[in-house]
């Protein structure tokens, strides 16, 4: 079965391409209004491009009524944010700042949430989060009039007691349990983990076995 992307429907290519790229990290967002409104919202499109500079690639489309989200407005005007993680004892206040809630309503409020001053930047950081990353704007890429991608740079990081080894610097994986986007209302966790390729799990007699 073959798809020609540029022949389907917006909607279509989203549903197609977010079922299979999966699982996907969730980038929370924090930033302060230009109100002084605390706004905190998911974004499933990211992941990390560098460690040196630490870079994180964030894209972000516009609301369902084809209006830019606040967290792209100010992004754009204070040019920093924080990125936060969300593990599995904040998925539901996650769900429920991702709602598209007016601009003069703080989605920390209706989650629940406290912010926190941020160390480098001007934001504020979700306290609740196992890590917190703070960023700065590195660029800013406008895809086209619905679309924007934000790099950040990585300028402080904060992270739970428990979380990180402060010796080693290895993360829990006891403590550290964040979640994954899927599609849809599909979330999933990090709970079954293995190593390759000493206890990779048996495939089934019926799996093809692929070339030696």
């Amino acid at each position: 079965m073959d798809f020609d992307l540029q022949a389907l429907r917006g909607a279509d290519r989203y549903k197609l391409l977010t079922a299979l790229v999966i699982p996907r990290p969730i980038a929370w967002i924090s930033t302060w209004g230009e109100n002084g409104i605390a706004n905190c919202a998911p974004f499933s499109f990211f992941n990390l491009v560098s460690d040196d500079p630490p870079l994180c690639a964030i894209g972000i489309n516009a609301r369902h009524d084809g209006q830019i989200k606040d967290t792209v407005r100010n992004i754009r005007h204070g040019r920093e944010f924080v990125l936060n993680l969300v593990d599995e004892a904040l998925a539901r206040p996650m769900r429920v700042t991702g709602h598209e809630f007016a601009g003069d309503v703080s989605e920390f409020e209706m989650a629940g949430l406290t912010p926190v001053p941020g160390t480098r930047v001007r934001q504020p950081r979700i306290a609740e989060a196992a890590a917190s990353l703070e960023c700065v704007v590195n660029r800013l890429i406008a895809i086209n009039e619905r679309q924007e991608l934000v790099i950040g740079e990585v300028v402080h990081l904060h992270v739970k007691d428990g979380v990180v080894d402060p010796t080693t610097l290895r993360v829990s994986e006891e403590n550290y349990r964040p979640i994954g986007r899927l599609y849809g209302n599909r979330y999933c966790t990090t709970r079954d983990r293995f190593d390759l390729p000493a206890d990779l799990p048996p495939l089934p007699a019926s799996a093809p076995k692929g070339d030696a």
